[in-house]
């Protein structure tokens, strides 16, 4: 085989065999396909799409590319999937909620991607927290606690790594064949008995359209189950931050809020305990969507959850009292400022987007790979769609490290924001349900 010639076909709208693809990949692991094959390719596959069975075999390829992880624990593997989004902190309070309904969750997490936050980002505000430890700890850390939130490490899935790096400076990123393999390879090689992805749609979402949010959720529930990974998907809003909040100490501090109790933002909660249902019916750990819910919320209430998540951070290398102590271990930010509504009425929207873009302007997230960021800042207290505000009251409150970077953020929320005179209607925060 020749990588030109599997290029030539994909480019002419013909379907590649399983042989050519993994003829394809094995190139991108040893070498012999060159970055102009891979980015000539990777265009190909963006105007010409792939069929499932093309998905399927990309996806087993990659996954087999490295090494699997397998797991002999009491009860299933389970993970959780976003595909990005602004005041997205559901993987902080999720992973320790299954824990505690007797799922193992081994999750391996990103960094921040353009406008959106990354878990991993908001992790390392805790002080000596290991983002990236070696497999032994990784697996004690499941073992014990019941989750561990980590970054990629080893040799998980290495073909991904080296196919995403040249489509993201070929602008090929956005093809739903491609996120799919790239997404789930890394899936199915951490062994998981099961998947539920979150799939946002809206304003601060990746895919501009709900119709590609929805072909994106069905190309990854059908090529997963095709794969042989059990995977249902919720199609969710991101019109306005999930959280009240955005940044990376801002959206740890309402986790551990979240997790005793403290503070539950309703449209928070509806989206995690969404997740958390589909977890555990995928689990076999509930019989039905209702008592999902029954479970988790008396595991809420019981405070288990919160202590699976002290249990996680101590092992992985932060504070063993980060729970009672939380707010004297995360970074503060030097300047703090109030963006206040400059007229009465209704908020009726946010291009949430922006508020993304205004927490990587403060320092919250990177504009270059290898740029460091600003642990303490963000948002906080952002209004809700809906509120009826009259001229001053709090649209969101800044925090900086400059009086300069603040003004700039207050700038860009009430360049975000919409007040009009009109109530708006209300929308469902949980789209719709994808199953195989």
């Amino acid at each position: 085989m020749f990588p030109q010639e599997i290029i030539r076909k994909k480019r002419d709208g013909f379907s590649l065999s399983e042989a050519e693809i993994r003829f394809f990949v094995k190139g991108l692991c040893d070498g012999s396909v060159s970055e102009g094959q891979v980015a000539a390719l990777g265009m190909a596959v963006f105007f010409r799409d792939m069929s499932m069975d093309e998905r399927v075999a990309l996806t087993r390829a990659m996954t087999e590319s490295g090494d699997t992880l397998i797991w002999d624990l009491d009860g299933p593997v389970l993970d959780k999937h976003s595909t990005g989004g602004v005041g997205d902190l559901v993987s902080l309070v999720l992973g320790p909620m299954v824990a505690a309904c007797g799922g193992y969750v081994p999750m391996i997490s990103g960094r921040g991607l353009g406008h959106t936050g990354g878990t991993l980002d908001k992790l390392e505000s805790i002080p000596g927290y290991n983002a990236l430890p070696d497999n032994e700890l990784f697996r004690k850390t499941v073992r014990q606690a019941g989750v561990a939130i980590i970054g990629q490490t080893g040799n998980l899935a290495p073909a991904d790594g080296r196919f995403y790096a040249i489509r993201d400076i070929t602008a090929t990123v956005e093809s739903v064949p491609l996120i799919t393999a790239s997404i789930l390879s890394k899936k199915l090689a951490a062994g998981l008995d099961g998947l539920v992805m979150d799939v946002k749609t809206g304003s601060g979402a990746f895919m501009a359209t709900s119709e590609q949010s929805e072909a994106l959720a069905e190309s990854l529930v059908n090529v997963a189950n095709g794969a042989g990974l059990r995977t249902t998907a919720l199609l969710t809003c991101m019109d306005e931050p999930l959280a009240p909040c955005a940044g990376n100490s801002v959206e740890l501090r309402e986790a551990v809020r979240y997790l005793t109790g403290e503070n539950r933002d309703p449209r928070l909660n509806e989206v995690v305990m969404g997740l958390c249902a589909e977890m555990l019916l995928l689990g076999g750990l509930a019989d039905n969507a209702t008592e999902a819910r029954q479970v988790l919320s008396r595991k809420l209430n019981a405070g288990e959850p919160a202590e699976r998540f002290g249990r996680m951070v101590a092992s992985l290398g932060g504070p063993t009292d980060f729970m009672e102590r939380y707010d004297s271990y995360l970074p503060s930010a030097n300047v703090v400022k109030t963006v206040v509504a400059p007229h009465d009425g209704y908020i009726t929207a946010w291009q949430t987007r922006e508020l993304g873009l205004a927490v990587v302007g403060l320092g919250g997230g990177r504009t270059r790979a290898d740029q460091g960021i600003d642990h303490s800042v963000g948002l906080t207290e952002i209004a809700r769609v809906g509120l009826r505000v009259d001229a001053g009251t709090t649209l969101a409150v800044v925090h900086g490290a400059t009086d300069d970077q603040c003004k700039l953020a207050e700038a860009a929320v009430l360049e975000a924001v919409t007040i009009e005179s009109k109530s708006p209607e209300s929308g469902a925060v949980i789209h719709r349900e994808i199953r195989a």
